[in-house]
């Protein structure tokens, strides 16, 4: 979009006072965001560094990245600096700022939703959950397994939100301190007392602050752009305040409509009250839809007007799309079973794959496919059923957004009954027959192989490391048994991709568990994963937002509504539109308020959800469709969720919608099928760049479909020696230089192995303060001589890929060169040609980032014996490195990351090998 309206030019074009973009569904919000920022980088004297721009997730971030170095650099050519803009999520801006300036959090990593409760149950009494009171006297207190989802939501709010702690229970707040000194013990963050900790030393006045993070603040700073405003919480709203307490120029962008997230404690009088809120605040409404044709903007708006008006800014959505309304575009159908409505989905969208669809004005049309369909429903797990079994009897390929239902797979279950088979749950039949269902081992396949790697498997006394019993290799291994591999899978392509993108969602689940449990006793640990799976897994992934890996598989999308905020299709099914399920019922039962008084939480109602919140979720529905918007009603299986919902009478009433369905016209033009293909917005480390650069189907495997490599007993090591040379050379920076006297400091401080045993954690202790103690000796002169220490880069690879990272250190040789250092430690080392790749891939992120060419890249290798590498810069070098880094973006960007034809070195070391081609050797009962 390059021919802006005039409401999107006042929304550009206004950079020197507060700004509040009130933004419709479909308004183009990214690309005035995108060109207001470009335009701020334009003025005099504003630098990259200046701009802080908040996305609620890091794939919004991506895209907004992506579009603002586009105009950058069509405006403005080469503008360097850039990877000092920050663009992303709060939690990732503040997780940068503590491990920026807080050394004591350099080992800390993030808890998901799924681990965060994980690691609640594990230590149940420990983290608080046990010893939580309620109010009601059936259940005095929480309970595990059963309330931990419940206890996380508790502590949330206590740290998000503005609750009156003089009214709650003394040992309510006593639970949480012992849950945030587990955390601590643990070196854990979860994504509240990462925020709540950022917040508190940003609004501190501490003196002890000012030359780091509050002089950072108070003097680079000068722009915040915060995105979906409309669903920030309290604690957030007060990031927001300490970034601009200085002066900062502050916009903020959302609609009061699309507020979904008051169950997480977002509070829609945020966007409402802005302009009274702040000072010198001008206004823009953003009401132009360019997305949907004029009968779902009519439908949307209809939906919106339904908001009573004290609860909206008022606005009116326009149609400003060149989707076209055609009668029977838009149905709202009743069906007398959900197994009719199911088939008549599956009869559509059998019907729509080929109908010629126009993607943009002055683009040529395309025949519509699987993936331009989405079926967006208030709740995957309670309604999916009978379309999944539909879809399944079909052959119609699906994917389902997050994790929800994944354990519903075939080959899922196939997978789960290994596991079960290991522990004694089921018998060998048992499991022969839920692997022949699950149609994922090759054709003719004997299960023998496989059964050998799990009665090894079983067998708990093999040793004391734990290791030896780890999870997620057992799973590759019994994968490696059967040959299973993409293109082995039974089917067709598209079978095969489909079941890989289910596999690897699996070995992330994997992952999860053994994040939290992978030191407990082996016997023990393989039971309660078995009875994880079985019991509390499917929920904790219902609730869960991640997807795993960037794979887009040509399938029809089943969705929560939730999940689609943000996503557009040409095709949108709203089906199981019930009384009681859309708009939800308020549920009984426990509930924060039997812990937490109600009196005690400003605006406490949000968390219980309103019939407001539901129209604004349904809202966020139907403005997803571009052109067809199927909503539709069936009775569901219990008498609370027998009548229509409100919201299906409601919409009849708008004149575009139909409730009788004709079919679709026999004129239709109609070409062959042709999935839209999209420039991916990936955003990835050096690290994961290294993988593409090494070998892209590896790449493909790790990234695309998720699979993760078995936790290695030592992880953690090179991170905490990394940690440590970093705040050395940080300190040197403000002039302090350390000594052999700081090394057992420094290696207490940084060094965390939760994976070792403890002989190995003891041997990795000693081993990291000789590697310190040795760098002083070697290059203890050298501190002084720090230009930087951990210092964030981004090259920008092709469109839509960006690569950012962080180079160890930049420094000041004796002969006044700069070189750029990367440190390496253990055998575990990257090969000598990556590191020097990946070396000069910082150099050309150095040289965007300052505008000059470093002289020199170094390996300095921190182990006794280690090889240190130096060479020298040349511009014939930097243009190579430029040409693999296209070449790999051109790849990634088409989707062609193929195997490699032979076996190669990058095999040799590759976790991943045996998804790919039979290994060289393999282990005793494997498949060679």
């Amino acid at each position: 979009m390059t021919n802006y309206t005039s409401a999107q030019h006042e929304a550009i074009g206004c950079l020197d006072r507060n700004l509040q973009i009130i933004a419709c569904a479909g308004s183009g919000k990214t690309q005035v965001i995108s060109q207001r920022i470009a335009d701020i980088l334009s003025q005099p004297g504003v630098a990259p560094a200046n701009i802080v721009a908040f996305t609620f997730t890091e794939k919004a971030a991506a895209e907004l990245k992506e579009r603002v170095l586009g105009i950058v650099a069509k405006q403005d050519g080469n503008i360097t600096g850039l990877a000092e803009m920050f663009i992303g999520t709060m939690h990732a801006y503040c997780l940068n700022l503590l491990q920026t300036y807080v050394p004591e959090t350099f080992k800390f990593s993030v808890l998901s939703e799924v681990t965060q409760r994980l690691h609640i149950d594990r230590n149940s009494k420990r983290s608080g959950l046990t010893e939580t009171p309620t109010m009601l006297t059936a259940v005095p207190h929480l309970r595990r397994y059963v309330h931990s989802r419940l206890y996380s939501q508790i502590l949330s709010v206590l740290a998000e939100d503005n609750v009156d702690l003089s009214q709650v229970d003394p040992r309510v707040l006593r639970a949480q301190e012992s849950y945030k000194m587990l955390l601590a013990r643990n070196a854990y963050f979860d994504y509240a007392t990462m925020l709540e900790l950022a917040v508190e030393l940003l609004e501190s006045d501490s003196t002890a602050q000012e030359s780091g993070l509050n002089h950072h603040i108070r003097n680079d700073v000068q722009y915040v752009v915060v995105d979906e405003y409309q669903d920030v919480n309290p604690l957030q709203e007060r990031l927001v305040r300490a970034l601009t307490q200085h002066g900062a120029n502050l916009c903020v962008v959302g609609d009061d409509d699309q507020t979904i997230y008051q169950w997480r404690g977002s509070a829609v009088s945020n966007i409402i009250t802005f302009a009274e809120r702040h000072e010198n605040v001008y206004q823009v409404t953003l009401a132009d839809n360019f997305r949907s044709s004029n009968g779902i903007v009519a439908v949307g708006q209809a939906v919106a007007e339904s908001i009573p008006p004290e609860h909206r800014l008022a606005k009116k959505m326009q149609y400003a799309s060149h989707q076209e309304w055609d009668r029977g575009d838009i149905l709202a159908q009743n069906f007398a079973s959900p197994e009719v409505e199911a088939s008549w989905i599956c009869d559509r969208i059998q019907a729509l794959r080929g109908v010629a669809f126009t993607d943009a004005p002055g683009t040529q049309p395309r025949g519509l496919s699987w993936s331009d369909a989405a079926v967006l429903l208030r709740s995957v797990s309670a309604d999916g059923g009978p379309l999944v079994r539909e879809l399944d009897r079909r052959g119609i390929p699906y994917v389902v957004k997050g994790l929800t239902r994944l354990f519903d797979a075939p080959e899922i279950k196939a997978v789960v009954a290994m596991f079960q088979y290991i522990v004694g749950d089921i018998s060998r039949e048992v499991l022969e027959a839920t692997w022949k269902a699950g149609r994922v081992a090759p054709d003719g396949t004997s299960l023998g192989p496989l059964v050998t790697v799990l009665d090894a498997a079983s067998d708990f006394s093999r040793g004391v490391r734990w290791g030896v019993y780890n999870i997620q290799r057992i799973y590759l291994d019994a994968l490696e048994a059967l040959c299973i591999r993409e293109d082995t899978i039974p089917g067709d392509k598209v079978r095969g991709e489909l079941a890989f993108y289910q596999l690897g969602k699996f070995s992330q689940v994997i992952s999860d568990f053994e994040t939290i449990h992978f030191s407990s006793s082996p016997d023990q640990k393989y039971r309660q994963f078995v009875d994880w799976l079985g019991n509390q897994a499917p929920g904790y992934y219902d609730d869960a937002d991640a997807d795993v890996g960037y794979a887009a598989p040509d399938a029809v999308t089943i969705s929560t509504v939730h999940r689609a905020k943000g996503m557009q299709w040409p095709a949108v099914f709203v089906p199981c539109l019930r009384r009681n399920r859309f708009p939800s019922k308020r549920h009984g039962g426990l509930n924060v308020f039997h812990v937490i008084p109600e009196s005690a939480i400003d605006g406490a109602e949000r968390y219980k959800g309103t019939k407001e919140d539901e129209r604004r979720l349904f809202y966020v529905a139907v403005t997803r469709a571009q052109k067809y918007l199927y909503m539709s009603y069936s009775p569901g299986p219990s008498s609370m969720y027998k009548n229509p919902s409100e919201f299906i009478q409601e919409v009849t009433s708008v004149s575009f919608v139909s409730t009788s369905d004709n079919g679709l016209p026999e004129t239709l033009p109609r070409l062959d099928p042709h999935p839209k293909i999209e420039t991916p917005q990936v955003a990835l480390s050096f690290s994961e760049l290294k993988y593409l650069f090494e070998c892209p189907y590896q790449f493909k495997l790790r990234f695309m479909y998720g699979f993760n490599a078995p936790i290695h007993e030592a992880l953690g090591y090179g991170k905490g020696l990394h940690d440590a040379l970093a705040e050395m050379h940080k300190r040197a920076l403000g002039g302090s230089i350390a000594t052999h006297d700081d090394v057992h400091r420094l290696v207490q401080r940084h060094l965390h192995t939760p994976y070792a045993y403890p002989a190995l954690r003891e041997a990795l202790e000693e081993a990291a303060k000789e590697s310190l103690g040795r760098y002083l000796d070697l290059h203890g002169k050298d501190l002084a001589r720090t230009i930087h220490s951990e210092k964030q880069i981004q090259v920008h690879i092709a469109p839509g890929i960006t690569v950012d990272g962080r180079i160890d250190l930049v420094k000041r040789l004796e002969t006044d060169e700069v070189s750029i250092v990367d440190f390496k430690s253990t055998e575990r080392a990257q090969e000598e040609e990556i590191t020097r790749d990946q070396l000069h891939v910082y150099a050309v992120g150095y040289a965007e980032l300052t505008g000059e060419n470093a002289d020199l890249v170094e390996v300095l290798n921190l182990d006794e014996k280690g090889k240190n590498v130096r060479e020298e810069i040349r511009d014939e070098l930097l243009d190579e490195v430029r040409g693999r880094i296209k070449k790999a973006g051109a790849s990634l960007r088409e989707n062609n990351l193929a195997k490699y034809q032979t076996w190669t070195t990058a095999c040799d070391k590759c976790d991943l090998v045996a998804l790919c081609r039979t290994k060289k050797t393999s282990r005793p009962g494997q498949a060679s």
